[in-house]
């Protein structure tokens, strides 16, 4: 619909509406029913009947613009006619201008106030914009003239609601119930009403209607019960539940209230079996089970008491839904949160073959691959979920780490390239893939590019400590630029004090520095926070030894070095000769 069209459309309307007194009212005048009563020439209604055809012809097959355009020309023939007006309130209601539909559907409600459909329209209108007081104006009219018709008297209730006007909404919710008898909606739009007035009396009253009139319905007496709980009447509560297993002694909803209701009085046990009961049931919805297990996860960081409960709702969980993918995810965040990764890691597999186009799923197996270190399946996981998922960033990440591990240097780069191309907008991320991209520079022999990776990533987080140390150390192991690796391995020391790692990474610094006793001084506090048993921090222990002239202490350190494993190729040489050998 072209906005210009219907603007000239409207414009037309409202030339036509001037001409009519009355028209702001709320009924016709006696003018305007003068009007109403005169009829057209036969020529000018055979006119009006045709444009008014083509006008019905063209909003049947949705063309709206010749649609309004004709019932505009219809209101210049005969603007006592209220249909047009009706009908371009519903195309402007479509455009979504409501304001302008209101004022036409209230001109076709005055026209004509009998018309059931003209007054519907208005109210409704009235109604969707926040109008209250005046909707129920309109509904009030239209009840008097349809008392037959409940579904008005319940809008008017509504609308009456809606304007903060409880007492008289309630009197006509009453006046339904005489019309139609004890009803759902209204029923518990009334009790709604009293509990929101803090009623609860009339709010147990409306429920207990309800139950006297659909004794079966186990619904309302989840209500009822909850009332009592809020008027403080837990007993009473306690009996209404009672009444509801007499006819229906399964039901999942009962089982969750009376979980709720024992937990509350501290009854831990009886808490947790009748929450099982309602887990065992394939009536209650996964999504409300997966609900509960996460409010168990938060619970269990705090109270690791319930852990053992919660792994029984997860297992029960996917017994009783073997088919849905959230039931094994959850219950392996559970494993993962415990560290059991290879279990964990199994559950994310099963959810991934019910339901592959989950990204988070795949996501959470490819972190897993990860701290397991099995990066034969993460490369083959990833390969996968990019497949599926070719514009997740995170996933090149995973798979070039993956070939990174496996040695194939140039396609791990290829992968990083072409994630980092896809990241935008998530900072953290670039800085994971230019932190990778400087790691495989390195190993396959680009230390330029690398070089330039690291330093794009400390761009984006200067205090990234696994780029402080890793960059330094191996401009150490070039003997290059050891100025910035010492400032930029003193730094991750300072961010991350006592990591053995970068302890030996700075004493290797200095020691390439020239600088022996402070770099003797650094080791020896890698060797104290947990770098006895590491071969190349012994081997440069021994190393810093063989310059300060120890050289025993330095063979001993070498030693020490190859059985812990790690060392570098020339350590046997060093045992050997019994001195210390550079690396060319």
């Amino acid at each position: 619909i072209h906005i210009y069209l219907l603007a000239w459309v409207f414009t037309g309307f409202i030339a036509c509406k001037s001409a009519v007194p009355g028209a702001d009212s709320g009924k016709p005048s006696k003018k305007e029913q003068a009007l109403n009563k005169k009829d057209l020439s036969d020529k000018a209604q055979l006119q009006y009947d045709y444009i008014f055809f083509n006008a019905e012809k063209e909003k049947i097959v949705g063309n709206y613009e010749a649609a309004a355009t004709s019932y505009a020309q219809l209101t210049k023939l005969d603007h006592t006619k209220p249909t047009p007006y009706y009908e371009l309130s519903g195309i402007f209601q479509a455009m979504g201008k409501d304001e302008q539909a209101m004022e036409l559907a209230q001109h076709a409600f005055n026209l004509d106030p009998d018309n059931y459909w003209f007054g519907l329209n208005y109210g409704l209108l009235l109604t969707k914009n926040k109008k209250h007081d005046k909707a129920a104006g309109v509904f009030e009219k239209m009840a008097k003239r349809n008392p037959e018709k409940p579904e008005i008297f319940v809008e008017w209730a509504n609308a009456l609601l809606l304007a903060g006007k409880t007492k008289d909404a309630l009197k006509v919710y009453n006046q339904v119930e005489k019309m139609i008898g004890v009803n759902e909606d209204i029923s518990i739009q009334k009790q709604k009403v009293y509990t929101a007035n803090g009623n609860l009396g009339k709010a147990i009253e409306e429920i207990e209607k309800l139950i006297v009139a659909f004794p079966q319905e186990a619904k309302y007496y989840g209500i009822l019960a909850e009332l009592y709980q809020a008027k403080g009447q837990e007993d009473k509560a306690l009996e209404v539940f009672n009444r509801i297993f007499e006819f229906d002694p399964s039901n999942p909803y009962v089982h969750l209230s009376l979980s709720d209701y024992y937990h509350r009085k501290g009854e831990v046990k009886k808490s947790f079996s009748h929450l099982e009961k309602a887990f065992g049931h394939t009536d209650l919805d996964i999504d409300t089970k997966v609900k509960i297990l996460l409010s168990y996860y938060v619970v269990t960081e705090r109270n690791p008491e319930y852990k053992e409960d919660a792994f029984k709702l997860a297992q029960q969980l996917i017994e009783v839904h073997p088919e849905e993918a959230k039931a094994y995810s959850i219950y392996g965040d559970f494993l993962m949160r415990d560290n059991n990764y290879l279990e964990a890691r199994n559950q994310f597999r099963k959810a991934v073959e019910i339901e592959k186009d989950k990204f988070v799923i795949w996501n959470q197996l490819l972190l897993l691959n990860s701290e397991l270190q099995d990066f034969e399946s993460m490369d083959v996981e990833s390969a996968e979920a990019i497949e599926l998922f070719p514009m997740q960033p995170s996933l090149y990440l995973f798979s070039g780490i993956a070939k990174s591990q496996k040695k194939e240097y140039e396609k791990a780069i290829e992968m990083l390239e072409m994630g980092t191309s896809l990241t935008v907008g998530n900072q953290p991320l670039k800085e994971q893939f230019y932190s990778s991209l400087g790691d495989v520079y390195y190993q396959d022999g680009q230390h330029k590019n690398s070089d330039i990776a690291y330093e794009k990533s400390l761009e984006i987080n200067p205090d990234n400590v696994y780029v402080l140390n890793n960059y330094s150390y191996y401009l150490s192991l070039r003997d290059e630029n050891l100025e910035r690796a010492a400032e930029m391995s003193k730094k991750s020391n300072e961010l991350m004090p006592n990591s053995a790692s970068f302890l030996d990474t700075y004493a290797w610094i200095l020691y390439r520095q020239g600088k022996y006793s402070d770099a003797k001084t650094y080791i020896e506090k890698a060797l104290i926070h947990g770098g006895e048993n590491n071969g190349v921090i012994l081997e440069h222990y021994g190393d810093i030894l063989f310059q300060l002239n120890e050289p025993a202490k330095a063979l001993e350190n070498w030693e020490k070095a190859q059985k812990a494993g790690g060392g570098s190729e020339i350590l046997e040489l060093k045992i050997k000769e019994k001195k210390l050998i550079e690396k060319q």
